[in-house]
């Protein structure tokens, strides 16, 4: 995610929301994945969403994880 807000001239501190799909029905998994979430914005806190799903688009995908990112054009 890191690069792909980078590709697009933002960072993890421009996030305004993200939304993370676990591939499990474990709550346990939902939050071991937040905490990865959580640890990587820091500080930043984000308006966020998580949802767990039976599977997910591709073989062996566990996370899908999206950000949308407010910066100014310059």
């Amino acid at each position: 995610m890191r690069i792909a807000l980078s590709d697009a001239g933002a960072s993890l501190h421009d996030a305004i929301s993200t939304r993370g799909l676990v591939a499990s029905a474990r709550g346990e998994d939902l939050v071991t994945a937040w905490e990865v979430v959580r640890e990587a914005f820091g500080d930043h806190d984000v308006s966020s969403t998580l949802l767990g799903f039976t599977v997910l688009g591709y073989p062996d995908q566990l996370v899908e994880i999206e950000a949308i990112a407010s910066v100014l054009d310059s």
